[in-house]
């Protein structure tokens, strides 16, 4: 791409594979655990919280292998072999039963670490090498003059945009994916989808005729537009298992893509790898000298730049706690509290990556054009500015759940098929919130990935993009609390205190602002 390094947009196709099956699994794998093992949802999003917290635990593991390694093109490769070995044990459709469940649910959670672990070793090198492009387009700049090195660092926050907007083009696609393999799967078995039926037929299977007048009645309600047979209670047994089986047959199938977009991935990777610099070896061997006054100083901007790295990881904590709920209470309450009768729930998972493809130029232009008017806004006030767009997209979604008066998602849930039905929001509410919350992501998470490589020690680019990665974890680690309030006070509540975190992760942002903006200078 004109005015960036080569190599760039390589590296983001290279990245295509990955994001493909980061969004299948961040569409499907809470609504999959518990359909196929009847899960409650605050186990399910507890596994989908270890899950997604490893994934970015291990890019740490990662970071500092390739860093003591230099082989980070080595590292990237094994990382996708073994992400595409996890995907291939989950595309197998076995059937969950009283007695398989022991050995059933493990293997399923043996896949999902093969998963992060190849992830850990993929993702934060690949941002690393992304990186060195930066610092050896700007170290090439700088011997044609300062003015030439100042052009080329305004480059950085955009190319990671760049990278960053490509990638995302596997997470557009990937949502569709899912729920289209599923759906062609039930019809082929003459069935139809139905968000509540599955959790209804596993509680069919555990309580039988023990279920409960309303659950039953609600069940009794739904199955006839779910299937052409006839189904009645003599047969209900072997429906709940025909529909658990089928359902769960089609989410297996969707696995696969994943391994074919992994090895796609792995293939432009290695016809491309020639194209990209190796993250640059702590300075050799030279025999320098320093006075005690320049090792004192040398050492006072190191600690400047790692409390500065370390700032913005704990504002980065919360933003993933808060932005990661879309695939967990916001993926519950797409299920529950959204008409899906258009959409299933996975699919609201690509209007995220949809409008980063679409709003990144837009974004870009007005970046540039400030910048051209000598108005350029700095990296570390952006990321203040994302939070307070986050904060806007929870202040909206609990407007909203207040207006229409819903209580927590338990007490939804137990109330009958046509009360429900008549209460559920329409479509346009979860595209409003995705809006807000995705140009946030914009101000925050490519210009995070841009700010690490700006403060980072060139020994320790991949340990400190491991790191951001890490907070990421830290954040992923908690979204268990989303789901445990989305299920037990009134949603407006729920969706207020995410609003809190993001409001004062903004006011701390902002008072940081201008020692920060100096660290980076």
């Amino acid at each position: 791409m004109k005015g960036h390094p080569k190599g760039l947009i390589a590296a983001a196709l290279s990245n295509m594979g990955e994001r493909f099956g980061y969004y299948i699994m961040n569409a499907v794998l809470v609504l999959f655990l518990c359909s196929k093992f009847g899960l409650a949802d605050e186990k399910a999003t507890l596994i989908y919280s270890i899950f997604y917290a490893g994934i970015y635990i291990l890019s740490l593991v990662g970071g500092i292998i390739a860093d003591r390694t230099m082989n980070y093109k080595g590292t990237i490769m094994t990382g996708l072999c073994i992400m595409a070995s996890g995907y291939v044990i989950l595309a197998i459709p076995i059937m969950a039963t009283a007695t398989n469940m022991s050995w059933l649910l493990p293997l399923t959670c043996v896949a999902l670490f093969l998963i992060a672990f190849g992830n850990g070793l993929f993702k934060g090198n690949l941002q690393a090498i992304v990186g060195q492009m930066y610092d050896n387009f700007e170290a090439a700049a700088a011997l044609k003059g300062p003015e030439a090195l100042r052009q080329a660092k305004e480059k950085r926050d955009s190319g990671f945009q760049i990278f960053y907007m490509f990638i995302n083009v596997g997470g557009l696609i990937a949502p569709f994916v899912a729920p289209l393999l599923r759906n062609w799967w039930l019809s082929a078995n003459n069935m139809v989808y139905n968000a509540d039926l599955p959790a209804l037929c596993h509680q069919y299977q555990n309580e039988g005729s023990a279920m409960g007048v309303a659950a039953m009645s609600k069940m009794m309600e739904i199955i006839p537009a779910a299937t052409t047979a006839d189904v009645n209670m003599m047969n209900l047994t072997e429906f709940c298992s025909d529909y658990l089986k089928v359902f769960n047959e089609g989410v297996h199938y969707s696995f696969i893509a994943s391994v074919l977009a992994m090895f796609i991935s792995l293939i432009i990777f290695v016809c491309t790898k020639k194209k990209f610099p190796t993250p640059a070896k702590k300075a050799a061997t030279e025999s320098v000298s320093y006075t005690a006054e320049e090792k004192a100083a040398m050492a006072k901007e190191l600690k400047q730049r790692l409390y500065a790295l370390f700032a913005v990881l704990i504002i980065a904590v919360f933003f993933w706690f808060s932005f990661h709920q879309n695939g967990t209470s916001m993926s519950l309450f797409a299920k529950d509290f959204v008409n899906t009768s258009l959409f299933p729930p996975e699919v609201w998972q690509a209007v995220n990556p949809f409008f980063v493809i679409v709003l990144t130029p837009i974004i870009m232009i007005v970046f540039g054009s400030l910048s051209r008017r000598g108005k350029e806004i700095s990296t570390p006030k952006k990321i203040a500015i994302g939070m307070g767009v986050a904060a806007i997209a929870y202040i909206f979604i609990s407007a909203f759940c207040a207006l229409q008066n819903y209580p927590s998602a338990t007490t939804f849930k137990a109330m009958a098929a046509t009360e429900t039905a008549a209460m559920k929001a329409a479509p346009w509410v979860l595209i409003v919130y995705y809006f807000f919350m995705t140009v946030a992501e914009l101000f925050i998470s490519p210009l995070g990935l841009s700010f690490v490589s700006k403060v980072a020690p060139k020994n320790m680019l991949g340990l400190c993009q491991g790191l951001w990665l890490g907070a990421t974890a830290v954040g992923n680690g908690l979204l268990w609390i989303g789901p445990m309030l989305y299920n037990s006070i009134p949603l407006w509540q729920c969706w207020a205190i995410f609003a809190g975190v993001c409001l004062t992760s903004m006011i701390v942002m902002f008072s940081m602002v201008k020692w920060l903006e100096r660290v980076t200078k």
